[in-house]
């Protein structure tokens, strides 16, 4: 159960007039709430009103995002060797997540799948969503 977050509604309500916050359905928009976000997450100490705005500016760019550019279907194997090489990462610098390695050449070789425990530790460390792995 998590604690419920006291705003004021007074002060929401000036952030939400000033951004203006709605269902993105273009580029445009999606690029605007973006920079919003970007924004808030290079400030430091953010008022609880402008957390609940920057958590609902990533509820609207994620749900844009999934509908306009769905993930293709790739084997969790290949999708953890893409983020790899995306971030310059080396066998070594992933296996503290997975706790092994052994087990990390065996994932990393094809002989091995990634469990549910592990995909949950990967997406944790590389901050990505979970569905990549499983």
């Amino acid at each position: 159960m998590s604690a419920t977050v006291e705003i004021n509604p007074v002060r929401y309500a000036k952030l939400l007039s000033k951004t203006l916050p709605r269902p993105i359905r273009d580029e445009r928009e999606n690029q605007r709430m973006t920079k919003i976000l970007l924004e808030l997450d290079e400030r430091t100490g953010l008022s609880a009103e402008e957390e609940q705005l920057a958590e609902m500016l990533t509820l609207l760019i994620e749900d844009f995002e999934t509908k306009r550019y769905p993930l293709p279907a790739v084997p969790p194997v290949e999708a953890l060797k893409v983020l790899m090489e995306e971030r310059g990462l080396r066998h070594r610098d992933i296996w503290p997540a997975l706790g092994n390695k052994g087990v990390t050449s065996e994932i990393l070789n094809g002989r091995r799948s990634i469990s549910k425990a592990q995909a949950k530790k990967l997406a944790a460390f590389l901050r990505v969503p979970v569905e990549l792995f499983i």
